[in-house]
This record gives structure tokens, C-alpha cells and sequence, in this order.
């Protein structure tokens, strides 16, 4: 029997970033736990990216995560809003990274399609069932709660992502001639 897997989900944002941890033993999935790191607004945006940092790094010190995994960002037209958000998306990549946790990435619309069943679920569709698949959870935030679900759709897509990461390794590398 292999050990079990936990995974750190997350859900990335400025304002909240959302994080959820499970465990995989086989086919069986289980809750560990989830929350948020919150920032301040009138805090310079490099304070609340340290905030940002300094919360993840926490969460990885507490549950030691074997794989972890974050939502894409939502590119929108306030393209300040998206530049933004694409730099604590940044940070809550590189926490992970720089802890020697392998990192996948994962679109909205394919989480809400693995936890949900489409890929346009609203977030109470997404909370609703993050609740039918890991009854013990109770997420206090949508943050925390699409966390699980990012969590959770690694969980799902774990084994391609790791398939697809070794050979992205493993692949001869173009040489300019």
C-alpha cells in the first residue's frame, strides 16, 4: 500500500487567497483543512504580497504538503485588477515551489467541472459540493471552499499532471543549430 498524498489547494487573490488541504489514500479522499489569508487594502501592495507569502508559508510549515496545486488566473478587462492578481497568484506558486512541493495549475472552468459536473458552476453549486465530497469540511469562505475544490480536482487529475510533468523533464531539448 502507498502512503497517503496530501495536496494543498489554492485559490488565489489579492484581497483573499483561499487554501484547502486534503489527503489521498488510494481512491479514498480526506479533509485536513482550509482557510484564508487576508490582506488589507489600504496596505501597500508589496505588504499585502509579504502577507500573502507569510500566510502560505504557515499553512505549508503546519501540513507539509507532498503536491500542491492553484487555481489559473481569470483574466478580465481592468487589466490593473488582472496584473494584480496574477502577482499573488505568482506568490502562491512560489511558496510551494521554493519548498520543493511540485506545483500543477489548473483552469476555473475545469475545477467547477470536476467538482460541479460543468464547467459554469456558480460558487454555492461549488461549496454545495465540496460538502457532498468531503463531509467533514466546513469551509468559512468561497476562497477556502474553491481552495478544496482546486484540492480536490488534483486529486482527480493527479496522475496526468505528474505523467505530464515528467515528460515535459524527461524531453530531449531543441538545440539551435
Amino acid at each position: 500500500m502507498t502512503r497517503p498524498i496530501r495536496i494543498l489547494g489554492i485559490d488565489p487573490g489579492l484581497r483573499c487567497t483561499g487554501w484547502g488541504m486534503v489527503e489521498i489514500a488510494g481512491n479514498h479522499l480526506a479533509f485536513l483543512g482550509c482557510g484564508s489569508v487576508t490582506t488589507r487594502e489600504e496596505d501597500a501592495l508589496a505588504a499585502r504580497l509579504l502577507a500573502i507569502h507569510d500566510g502560505l508559508l504557515g499553512v505549508l510549515e503546519k501540513f507539509r504538503p507532498d503536491e500542491a496545486a492553484v487555481e489559473a488566473t481569470f483574466v478580465n478587462q481592468d487589466a490593473t485588477a488582472t496584473l494584480k492578481l496574477g502577482q499573488a497568484r505568482g506568490i502562491a506558486m512560489v511558496v510551494p515551489a521554493r519548498a520543493g512541493v511540485p506545483v500543477s495549475e489548473y483552469a476555473p472552468n475545469l475545477v467547477k467541472k470536476s467538482i460541479v459536473g460543468v464547467g459554469h458552476g456558480d460558487k454555492a453549486q461549488v461549496r454545495m459540493m465540496i460538502g457532498v465530497l468531503l463531509p467533514k469540511a466546513d469551509p468559512s469562505s468561497d476562497d477556502a471552499a474553491d481552495a478544496l475544490a482546486v484540492a480536490v480536482t488534483h486529486a482527480h487529475h493527479r496522475q496526468s499532471a505528474v505523467l505530464h510533468a515528467a515528460l515535459k523533464v524527461g524531453a530531449p531539448k531543441a538545440v539551435a543549430r
